[in-house]
């Protein structure tokens, strides 16, 4: 299939620009600037996502979409129309050019169209949406309008936090933290969270794309079993060749020192528990390639190593 591709110059679009061609589909991968993808991906120019784009050219001889585009979460400060026109609008503008004339439309939305940064319980598709952000409302309402297109072969991925090479934000955090050859203060960090390795996110885009028949529903996509915070570190330190070397201080203590510095809400984010089962996915056919977070933090992290 010739697949078009959005947010390719990103973390997890540029994972799958490599991925899609190594399963032998053809990439036209619209961006902004040119983005350091491999030399078989089309890379046509397109404007700014917030304004109007004229999808049809993009489209022209395309099988499917890929649509991975968005602005993150993590951006301070952002009006809630900026969430509201790229990570709703701008889905549904695609959608509505892409029907009756694509095999699949994929689109990457967000475990926070379902619940805020920590839930109570184990997560799947029968729970209510319940976001609690313009991030995570504007997902869910894309969602609601692609489930309102009946002639649009649609499908809705649902990826907890990612993790992999080159990845941002927290997670970048925690593995500079855990590279430091010092014992560390999280024996006693037990809130347990679901993550995902970019190797099952591209496998379960793949699937989507490439099923008989699409789902036409929202997904949860996750790694199989969820982890605490002290295991993911120590599966970092040991990938990284060290002993683990984590001290039991209690996490209340950590937390007002984190609040003192003014971190308290990345600590929230980062300690809070949020599991999700991508049981639904998996009873579909999904087969995670990836079995555990243990294994996909060994290949994050020997794939870092030239980094140092």
């Amino acid at each position: 299939m010739r697949v078009l591709l959005t947010g390719a110059s990103g973390f997890v679009g540029r994972r799958l620009a490599r991925d899609l061609l190594e399963r032998g589909h053809a990439v036209r991968a619209p961006v902004r600037h040119p983005a350091p993808l491999p030399p078989a991906v089309e890379q046509p120019p397109i404007g700014d996502l917030a304004g109007p784009v004229d999808w049809a050219p993009l489209l022209d001889g395309v099988d499917a979409v890929v649509h991975a585009a968005a602005i993150a979460h993590t951006g301070p400060g952002l009006p809630d129309d900026l969430y509201d026109r790229v990570n709703r609008d701008v889905v549904l503008a695609l959608a509505e050019a892409a029907r009756g004339r694509v095999r699949r439309f994929v689109f990457l939305s967000s475990i926070r169209a379902q619940c805020g940064v920590t839930s109570d319980h184990l997560l799947t598709e029968a729970d209510a949406p319940a976001p609690t952000d313009a991030y995570g409302r504007a997902k869910l309402e894309a969602e609601r309008g692609l489930a309102a297109m009946p002639d649009l072969p649609w499908t809705a991925l649902r990826p907890v936090v990612v993790y992999g090479p080159g990845v941002r934000a927290n997670l970048e955090t925690l593995l500079r933290i855990a590279r430091l050859p010092a014992p560390l203060p999280f024996g006693l960090l037990r809130p347990r969270r679901s993550l995902l390795s970019i190797e099952n996110l591209a496998s379960a885009v793949a699937f989507a794309l490439e099923s008989p028949e699409p789902a036409r529903e929202a997904l949860i996509v996750a790694d199989p079993e969820p982890i605490d915070l002290a295991e993911l570190v120590s599966a970092m330190r040991r990938a990284l060749g060290r002993s683990p070397m984590l001290l039991p201080v209690p996490p209340a203590l950590m937390g007002a020192a984190l609040d003192a510095l003014g971190k308290g809400e990345a600590w929230r984010r980062l300690s809070g528990s949020l599991t999700a089962s991508p049981a639904r996915l998996v009873s579909l056919g999904w087969r995670p390639p990836v079995a555990s977070t243990q294994e996909g933090v060994r290949l994050w992290l020997a794939a870092e190593s030239p980094r140092g």
